[in-house]
């Protein structure tokens, strides 16, 4: 059967950096809006069976409100705590319900908690966050037909789907968490509002992706050497005097001269790279999310073996 998870972060797209910045909000009825197309995308396709993350805002139930589709839908069964985790949870439970693919509404940081737990599940990202590099700007049909041919197996994912890049943070040798997109290095002592825009604060940023089009602190390293998401590249940028002066955008609406110590590329598979600055935290894809501890070691590797991301244009042309 044709299954396919929908994941949508009714948070996504309200930190802080719409206040900092200029960083645009879409609503939650708009939201529910991209759903509605999205299912008709899926129904068109084929797919015969949908599964909701249960949200605080009832996005999942607002789409199927009034929908005129033959597919079947549900909810997880789970708790929502109106946090991280419950995106996490939902990743893990549509991978053991057997889902064909996950399309997700949400920036960075949405995807990233899907990331890590839908192991070879590929991923249908729709933009609706503040920052987006790793979800596209994708109209909600298009997207629902490309996943639904992947979900049905129209478009095979290993021609649809390519693996993108990703970051893993390494403590004292263990995995303890990933970034898609960036990994910034920040002199803040606590994870307080969680985005990043203060670049006062920044010292090192690691990145498995630099696009000259993206908005954030890949935008930075675009400036010094493109690199796409599936090249099997990254960079680490250190910040400071001393250097070269990029001038990038941050933030929405946000440009900044940014004075670059030195640099230097990384490959996927190679040493995991040191990060000495302490106190600190750790920010992944735009939002601190931990400390670094103190007395433990704390390392950045670039792995070429990360999520599997659904290009629309790929998947509407693939057998056609």
């Amino acid at each position: 059967m044709s299954f396919v998870g929908i994941i949508a972060n009714p948070a996504a797209g309200k930190d802080i950096r719409r206040i900092v910045a200029r960083g645009r909000f879409i609503p939650n009825h708009e939201k529910v809006n991209i759903l509605k197309r999205v299912l008709a995308g899926l129904d068109s396709a084929g797919v015969e069976r949908v599964a909701f993350m249960p949200d605080a805002g009832a996005l999942g139930r607002g789409a199927l409100d009034g929908a005129d589709v033959r597919l079947s839908a549900e909810f997880i069964d789970m708790p929502v705590f109106h946090a991280e985790r419950d995106t996490f949870r939902a990743a893990r439970e549509m991978r053991e319900a057997g889902v064909r693919c996950i399309v997700t509404l949400g920036g960075d940081g949405t995807n990233r908690a899907v990331a890590r737990e839908c192991a070879d599940i590929p991923i249908m990202p729709i933009s609706t966050g503040t920052n987006n590099v790793f979800p596209t700007m994708v109209e909600g049909t298009v997207a629902g037909l490309a996943a639904g041919r992947v979900a049905t197996g129209e478009a095979r994912a290993d021609q649809a789907a390519p693996k993108h890049a990703l970051l893993e943070i390494l403590v004292d040798g263990e995995q303890r968490d990933i970034a898609l997109v960036d990994l910034a290095v920040s002199t803040e002592r606590f994870v307080g509002a969680r985005a990043i825009w203060d670049m006062a604060t920044v010292r090192e940023i690691f990145l498995s992706r630099a696009e000259p089009t993206s908005v954030g602190l890949s935008a930075i390293g675009a400036r010094l050497r493109a690199i796409s998401p599936t090249e099997g590249a990254g960079l680490r940028i250190r910040l400071g005097e001393g250097g070269e002066t990029v001038i990038a955008p941050v933030a929405p609406g946000l440009v900044q001269r940014i004075h670059v110590a030195d640099w230097r590329p990384m490959a996927a598979g190679g040493e995991p790279e040191l990060i000495e600055t302490r106190p600190a935290t750790a920010a992944l894809d735009g939002e601190r999310a931990f400390s670094l501890p103190t007395g433990s070691e704390v390392a950045v590797r670039l792995s070429a073996d990360g999520p599997r991301v659904i290009d629309a244009g790929l998947a509407l042309a693939v057998g056609q």
